[in-house]
């Protein structure tokens, strides 16, 4: 069976290998969340702060490792390069099985951080590599989905572990085995597409340059030089603006920033909606009800991403701001099981949509192809700088706004009014670069 790309075919196992590599990005730190509370009973002698670096010690590696991988992407083999990283991976999978104390965890942690960071643009970026226009979209919303499902499925899998020994939730780590074992599969990926060339200046352009240079040292002001006039850049989104090192600056933070406030957004839901949830007197089990809802509706547009986009066309990026706000909201109303379901649902449906359309406009923000997975690492770095900063970001509002922690709804509250706000700011910026929809997509 072959697999159309929009630029020629692969094979089935080579797409099942792609796709195997995102069962593994969002499992970091899966399997330590369970014991959490019962560490002081595992490590009588744990500080607060060691809590502290076990939690974020391994999102903090993921940061630096991630633009490695884009740049190490740049000029060595992308498929040696996935597999020492999965290798790196499955390392600390197996040695957190026979780690004994809380430093040895904390060190563990961190190799895994290394590992995962080096694979984590890779997952989207061979994707990106291999496919384009509709088919690129289709196959990053597919990506999106499989690696949420992963965190679902791996969720419950914990969970069921952690009955027994504490070791046994870090078998979740061993997943890593899976894509490795597949990497043989990755060869099939067709040599041009992972490793393009790089963009060089038309024959013109070069021609104006060495005329320019010339003129200078003969001591000619360059602007007395009838060189090729520059004209600006433009595509079907409109004029580029400035580039540098291959990449359309402007586009590529305005990216950024768009991702970390949309992952911020929605993180609060994993972070804060426990404590909402038991402050109004539900039960643990459907306080991991509703996170496993919110996580089930992440990973849904990922498979039906085409029909979604089909659906709403230039309006998706409105429609899925506008469904998380509504989310928000209901959290801060809502005091029943069945309301907080139903905002999740929505919360996390809204960042479904939108995480895999970022992914896509991130290999849109180039002028050489073989900067995509480099775009990309930058992108994903802002996502997991948002992760470690929210807490932060919260804080230091809830400081000013409610001192004393009165109110277990002041994080969805702020997150409200920001929402509402950028859904503003994204209907009146519909025709930018950032949140348009290319009319080929549907």
């Amino acid at each position: 069976m072959k697999i159309n790309t929009g630029k020629g075919y692969i094979s089935l196992m080579t797409l099942i290998a792609i796709w195997s590599i995102s069962l593994t990005v969002n499992l970091p730190g899966l399997a330590i969340t369970p014991m959490l509370g019962n560490l002081d009973k595992i490590f009588p002698h744990t500080s607060e702060l060691e809590i502290q670096l076990l939690t974020v010690l391994p999102n903090l590696f993921i940061i630096p490792f991630v633009l490695l991988s884009g740049k190490l992407s740049l000029s060595k083999s992308k498929i040696s390069i996935v597999v020492i990283a999965l290798a790196i991976y499955l390392a600390g999978g197996i040695l957190y099985l026979f780690a004994d104390s809380m430093v040895e965890l904390i060190v563990i942690s961190c190799i895994l951080g290394m590992g995962c960071g080096l694979l984590i643009p890779l997952a989207a970026g061979l994707i990106a590599d291999t496919f384009v226009g509709k088919y690129r979209m289709q196959q990053l919303g597919i990506k999106s989905g499989i690696s949420n499902m992963a965190l679902v499925i791996a969720t419950f899998i914990v969970g069921w572990l952690n009955r027994g020994n504490w070791h046994l939730p870090f078998l979740v780590y061993l997943i890593p085995a899976i894509p490795l074992a597949l990497s043989v599969f990755l060869r099939g990926i067709p040599a041009a597409d992972i490793n393009p060339p790089a963009v060089t200046p038309s024959p013109q352009i070069k021609a104006s340059v060495k005329v320019a240079t010339a003129a200078t040292v003969a001591g000619t002001p360059a602007k007395a030089i009838h060189a090729v006039p520059p004209t600006p850049l433009s595509d079907s989104y409109g004029t580029i603006g400035k580039v540098k090192d291959g990449f359309i600056i402007s586009r590529l933070w305005a990216l950024m920033g768009v991702y970390f406030f949309v992952c911020y957004a929605t993180v609060i839901v994993s972070y804060y909606s426990p404590f909402l949830m038991q402050s109004e007197g539900m039960s643990d089990s459907e306080v991991g009800t509703v996170t496993s809802i919110f996580f089930l509706a992440i990973f849904l547009p990922g498979f039906i991403l085409p029909y979604v986009v089909r659906l709403f066309k230039q309006s998706t990026l409105i429609v899925s701001s506008l469904v998380m706000s509504v989310g928000v909201i209901l959290m801060i109303i809502g005091s029943h099981f069945g309301i907080m379901c139903l905002a999740s649902t929505l919360i996390g449906f809204g960042y479904g949509v939108f995480q895999p359309l970022i992914y896509d406009k991130a290999t849109q923000v180039i002028t050489s192809p073989s900067k995509a997975t480099l775009a990309l690492a930058f992108v994903l770095a802002a996502n997991y700088v948002s992760i470690s900063a929210t807490p932060f970001v919260v804080d230091f509002f809830r400081m000013i706004f409610d001192p004393h922690h009165m109110a277990n709804r002041f994080p969805f509250i702020l997150n409200s009014i920001l929402l509402v706000a950028f859904t503003v700011v994204v209907f009146i910026c519909r025709r930018s670069f950032v949140f348009r929809i290319d009319k080929s997509y549907y």
